[in-house]
């Protein structure tokens, strides 16, 4: 197991992803709230961070932020240009259907609105039962989704992925002394993720080698 010790004080001031990607929960918006739901459909596929973050804003740059604007745009404009501006090479037609697909089940369901599902929810189990019924959302893609949200949302509790626990461990850090509700949490929780690709070219510890947002 490599020797490394991440600060504390370093974790504590970790981007969040949403944050990066200039997404503001903290406003507990619907736009934004969907923006992070879109971002975390890219995060869950397999492939890289850098695909997932070219590929969200290739949708901010031609303005498809919403479901209906989505759904409008058709099948062949994700393809061609929003995933081929993102980068990927493999899967776009099916990420393209996943989120065409993703999108109509919103509107369907619940009028476009995520803050809807949320509300509906009966806890966070049901929470997280709700976005497992979306097309192609498994547990890591809820979990992404709901990790960065759970100082806005009170059903948004999701356990820290095994990934999460176990970088914890190698880097020296007691996740369970922190409130998993606190958007300290969720810094420390970024942070550890990033911290991944460190390790991995430390040598001696076994991550899994795909590049992204689940570790």
């Amino acid at each position: 197991m490599p020797n490394i010790q991440l600060h504390i004080k370093d974790l504590r001031k970790a981007l969040l992803y949403s944050e990066e990607l200039e997404i503001s929960l903290r406003l507990k918006d619907d736009k934004e709230i969907f923006k992070w739901f879109l971002a975390s459909l890219l995060f869950g596929g397999r492939i890289t961070e850098t695909i997932a973050k070219n590929t969200y804003r290739a949708f901010a740059r031609h303005r498809l932020l919403d479901p209906k604007t989505i759904v409008k745009s058709g099948w062949e404009f994700l393809v061609n240009p929003i995933m081929s501006e993102g980068g990927y090479v493999r899967y776009d037609g099916r990420k393209s259907t996943q989120i065409l697909t993703d999108c109509e089940w919103l509107l369907k369901e619940y009028g476009g609105s995520l803050t809807k599902l949320h509300r509906l929810a009966k806890d966070s189990k049901n929470l997280e039962s709700k976005l497992l019924d979306f097309y192609g959302v498994g547990e890591v893609t809820a979990n992404i989704f709901l990790r960065e949200l759970r100082p806005y949302w009170k059903k948004a509790d999701p356990e820290p992925l095994p990934i999460v626990r176990r970088l914890a461990t190698t880097c020296g850090v007691e996740l369970d002394r922190y409130d998993r509700k606190t958007l300290l949490f969720c810094r420390i929780e970024a942070g550890l993720i990033r911290a991944r690709r460190r390790l991995r070219t430390t040598g001696g510890a076994t991550f899994d080698s795909h590049d992204h947002l689940a570790g």
